[in-house]
């Protein structure tokens, strides 16, 4: 069953992304997914936007940066715990994630990009303007807290094509 949904910032999504994760998928060499836990939804140039933030390191970086779309799946709270932990330790580089997990790459509804069949809340986005963080202008603390090492963040910007449910 899949149920439409007008865009609006999800309280739900938002404690999920912040508490156990949400996937971001990416398809341009591969099929990928890797976790997030910080990013944002908001109306940004008039139009709903999901922004993720991945950092430069990531192999989903390099997915990103050769591809126009990602998706976002998001599981139910307590729901698919041992996969986001996978998710977001291994790298895309070597390992098939989807098949270690035994997660179900279903095809997007508007992308060509797979969702999640197992997590419950869908958007597909189209990248329409991406920011590279400037060490320069980051408040100090941050820096020290987050990027000890150098390995900054680029900031997707993806407009929302499609949001909906699927159980």
């Amino acid at each position: 069953m899949i149920k439409e949904i007008v865009f609006q910032t999800q309280p739900e999504m938002m404690k999920q992304m912040s508490t156990g994760g949400l996937f971001l998928t990416t398809k341009a060499k591969s099929v990928n997914t890797m976790v997030i836990g910080w990013g944002g939804v908001n109306y940004y140039f008039n139009i709903p936007i999901f922004i993720v933030p991945v950092r430069t390191s990531r192999f989903t970086h390099e997915q990103m940066e050769s591809s126009t779309y990602f998706s976002i799946s998001v599981p139910r709270s307590g729901e698919l715990k041992k996969e986001l932990a996978f998710c977001g330790r291994k790298s895309g580089r070597d390992f098939d994630k989807f098949q270690e997990c035994k997660l179900t790459a279903q095809a997007g509804r508007v992308i060509n990009v797979p969702v999640i069949k197992e997590c419950y809340l869908h958007y597909e986005c189209e990248i329409i303007y991406k920011q590279h963080l400037a060490p320069e202008l980051l408040d100090s603390d941050i820096e020290h807290q987050f990027y000890q090492g150098s390995d900054y963040h680029t900031l997707y910007f993806g407009k929302i094509l499609d949001c909906y449910i699927t159980k």
